[in-house]
């Protein structure tokens, strides 16, 4: 089926081989699709908007607003389409939802001003409110074509704007007064200035006519002055202008003889400036050809040697090839690489560093090998042991030769020192009892019986004597 829309319709076709929803104004309809027809034509919504200042003063704002479907705009027709156009564009539900969008955010933003700042500011008050409930209409594809903001009034029970409104009418009653005061104050003052200004113009007058008199006379007399001395400046600009003229003249003559010894001098300086130019190109040209002859006798040279290190190192590439046949991978490569250093110096360097790197790779793959099999070992070990990671510990310092290890260091590090020990006692351990008078005695004879040795300890590592008043050491214990 052929289905087309009015001119202020479109046509809304879903079903098979669309998917979403197709807007067209004339489409066909194949069988598994469906459509619908909804109404672009905006509608007039009326609300009185209640709302509250800052200062918490309620007030109505009645308001019209023409709102329709945004149709400059596809993706809003989209919107339009799935949200609004299901529903009557008269039902209760569109009309719910635009008043719930104006009265929300008229009072949001009323709740943010002082009544005075709305009322002075109502034409902004009244765009910024526009703006904002455009804000959110733009999510349902809907547009305000028109809005009609009335004047603000009171809610009920609040007067706020009547006595506003009786404000202003005393203040213009007062003003009027005021006005009517004025005015015949400045009727009374205007009568008085024009009869004075009638008896001061009179006085002007005469006297206006005496001073003109004066001044004919001494303007004729100015004038004569005036005409004697103009001719006088005039024959002193003829001298001016007749003396300026022969400087001028002088001076152009000078320029001109100068002018045409500069052309001279500049044509003797461009020749000679040629003749080196020349010269140069000559020279130039001379050397361009000895660097040319130089060039082709080297690189002859050059290219015989290259052939016969190129030979050689076929030669060498050819031998070093039948070696590596009976080596491991990492042999091939090297001989590779001695290949590529035989056939030219630069590629032969890049082929070392190929062969480098890749005995690096080889090494790292050893080493990591070597490590997931230690990994390996120590995992066995490790379970083999109940996961008891001490034991584990131990037994690996053991196999590992470490103790060992630590036992041969500590003896490197005391070889050599010959520590001397000396061993001493009090001679009071031979058990038996005795008073407490004895015992005290025999402290103070045991603390004298350690001295000796002490001191004869101290004279052997460090070659120190006891003062005398201490005692002294036989020759025989003395260490020198």
């Amino acid at each position: 089926m052929y289905r087309v829309a009015k001119a202020s319709e479109y046509l809304v076709v879903t079903g098979v081989g669309i998917i979403d929803i197709k807007l067209a104004k004339k489409a066909w309809v194949f069988p598994g699709q469906s459509y619908s027809k909804f109404d672009v034509s905006p509608v007039n919504y009326t609300f009185e908007v209640q709302a509250m200042s800052s200062e918490k003063l309620p007030f109505i704002l009645p308001a019209v607003f023409t709102i329709g479907p945004r149709i400059d705009d596809e993706e809003s027709l989209f919107k339009y389409a799935k949200l609004i156009a299901p529903h009557d564009k008269l039902s209760c539900h569109n009309k719910e939802l635009v008043q719930g969008i104006i009265e929300g955010e008229t009072r949001v933003l009323a709740a943010s001003m002082t009544m005075e700042e709305i009322f002075k500011g109502t034409k902004e008050f009244k765009q910024e409110v526009f703006e904002k409930v455009q804000l959110e209409l733009n999510q349902f594809g809907l547009l305000i074509y028109n809005a009609n903001v009335k004047q603000l009034v009171d809610v009920p029970g609040h007067e706020y704007f009547s006595y506003l409104g009786q404000k202003t009418q005393m203040e213009a009653a007062n003003q009027a007064k005021v006005d009517v005061a004025e005015a015949k104050k400045k009727g009374d003052l205007g009568s008085k200035e024009k009869e004075g200004e009638t008896l001061r113009n009179a006085a002007a007058i005469d006297a206006e006519t005496k001073i003109a008199s004066t001044q004919r006379q001494g303007e004729g007399k100015k004038e004569e002055i005036k005409v004697k001395a103009e001719v006088k400046i005039f024959e002193n600009l003829r001298e001016a202008e007749l003396a300026e003229a022969n400087a001028d003249l002088a001076k152009k003559k000078a320029g001109w003889s100068r002018e045409a010894q500069v052309a001279e001098i500049e044509a003797n300086k461009a020749v000679a400036l040629r003749d080196a130019e020349l010269q140069k190109e000559v020279e130039e040209m001379n050397a361009l050809t000895q660097t040319e002859k130089l060039k082709a006798q080297f690189l002859s040279k050059a290219g015989v040697e290259y052939e016969t290190k190129a030979q050689e190192a076929n030669w060498e590439l050819y031998k070093k090839q039948k070696e590596a046949e009976a080596h491991l991978y990492q042999k091939e490569k090297e001989a590779q690489a001695q290949k590529a250093t035989a056939e030219a110096g630069f590629y032969g360097r890049k082929q070392a560093a190929d062969r480098d790197f890749y005995a690096k790779i080889k090494e790292a793959e050893g080493l990591k090998a070597l490590a997931e099999a230690q990994g390996a070992y120590v995992s066995t070990l490790l379970d083999a042991m109940g996961r008891n990671y001490a034991a584990l510990r131990d037994y690996l310092m053991i196999s590992g030769g470490m103790y060992q290890d630590i036992a041969k260091i500590n003896a490197e590090a005391v070889r050599g020192l010959q520590p001397k020990i000396s061993i001493w006692t009090n001679g009071s351990g031979d058990g038996q009892q005795q008073s407490g008078s004895n015992n005290a005695m025999n402290e103070v004879a045991g603390v004298y019986k350690m001295l000796p040795p002490l001191f004869k300890t101290v004279n052997e590592q460090t070659g120190m004597l006891p003062p005398s008043w201490m005692g002294t050491l036989t020759d025989s214990t003395i260490n020198n």
